[in-house]
């Protein structure tokens, strides 16, 4: 069976939907062929050969409402298609111009099946979700099957409810082998924690756009005193208004992009892990899960119908607060704060939690079965 993934972007670019379609690719490496399709993070167009996985990667002219455009895409496509004559192909939803394309293509080749692999709706650009409902029907007509990474997004999102007897639920995984921490990261967390002895570090580590809700976490630290330190990772377009909203407390520091070693040397070293999301643009939260494989208590934003409150459980591996109140969230670090022993307890859940329901061998058995059910 030959396999083709196309997606907005693939490793070694940086991402959510980067990171589950690189796990899809290792879970099948070895079973099936397969390639991956994608937009350039470079210049140029370019193929190129990603942990045994042909990528073919089209250059990107523009980017209009987080959308890559690409002149060459639709030929380039079209060729792959003609010369690999694909069996299954899933595609990381959304992506409306990669979408048009493929629609041209799926219809010229009606044996093809078709996952798509649903990480969001279009809610923060509503112009264009309402433009592309009549597309994303048409790609949830047309598939087999869709996957969503939680009960939780697929009740409530009502194009998926409108395929309730094809979705099925495929958690994204935490990649054990790649969070090992390493001498250095120890070496490194070990270091931290005497720099800031007395201290309660708080953690966040995320792209800086409006839905990862930095900038309440930063307005949370204000209610804040100086025993504790805020850690903010990662960059995007809002870092430069991060940085001047939290000039003024000198407990916030900024990480910027952070390497493994780094990202494990923090996730060691800190006490409570933050992820103040705000919308269901986050659909699941990967660093979430991740922070609680490291046995990291967490705290959260409620968000309606959305994976966050999937991953981690409100009084169980975390707490949550009521979205958007900055008080709530500055007293929910309070809380964990002041006792060692819940820290403890929800820590240790959430690492079961991960262990039980997030790990890579879930999510490979969980996409074998749906593939093999497919072909059946």
């Amino acid at each position: 069976m030959k396999i083709l993934q196309i997606c907005s972007y693939y490793a070694p670019s940086v991402g959510g939907i980067e990171q589950t379609a690189h796990d899809i690719a290792q879970a099948l490496q070895g079973r099936y062929e397969q390639k991956v399709f994608c937009f350039n993070h470079e210049k140029g167009s370019r193929v190129d050969c990603v942990d045994g996985v042909e990528v073919i990667r089209v250059a990107c002219f523009a980017k209009v409402a987080s959308q890559s455009l690409s002149f060459s895409y639709g030929h380039t496509l079209k060729k792959v298609f003609a010369e690999f004559r694909p069996d299954v192909v899933i595609f990381h939803y959304p992506n409306p111009f990669a979408a048009y394309h493929l629609k041209k293509q799926l219809k010229s080749y009606p044996s093809c099946k078709l996952i798509v692999w649903w990480h969001l709706d279009i809610t923060r650009q509503k112009i264009l979700g309402k433009l592309f409902t009549g597309q994303s029907k048409w790609l949830l007509r047309r598939a087999a099957r869709a996957v969503a990474t939680s009960p939780n997004y697929i009740e409530g999102s009502p194009l998926l409810q409108s395929v309730r007897e094809k979705c099925t639920v495929i958690a994204s995984c935490v990649n054990g082998g790649r969070l090992v921490p390493s001498a250095v990261a120890r070496e490194e967390a070990e270091a931290l924690r005497r720099v800031y002895a007395g201290k309660t570090i708080c953690f966040a580590v995320g792209r800086h756009v409006p839905y990862k809700g930095m900038e309440y976490l930063i307005r949370a630290g204000k209610l804040l005193d100086d025993t504790y330190a805020v850690w903010i990772g990662g960059q995007g377009p809002l870092t430069k208004s991060l940085k001047a909203l939290a000039a003024d407390d000198p407990k916030v520091e900024f990480l910027g992009k952070l390497s493994d070693d780094a990202l494990q040397s923090r996730l060691l070293a800190c006490d409570i892990f933050c992820f103040p999301s705000i919308t269901r643009n986050e659909a699941f939260g990967l660093a979430l899960a991740e922070a609680m494989y490291f046995s990291k208590p967490a705290v959260t934003f409620m968000i309606p119908h959305s994976g966050v409150n999937y991953v981690s459980l409100n009084d169980v591996t975390g707490i949550e607060a009521e979205n958007r109140n900055i008080a709530a969230y500055a007293e929910a670090i309070k809380k964990l704060a002041a006792d060692e022993t819940l820290r403890k307890q929800y820590g240790e859940a959430g690492r079961r939690r991960v262990l039980e329901n997030f790990t890579f061998d879930w999510f490979q058995a969980k996409l074998i079965q749906l593939l093999q059910e497919m072909i059946s």
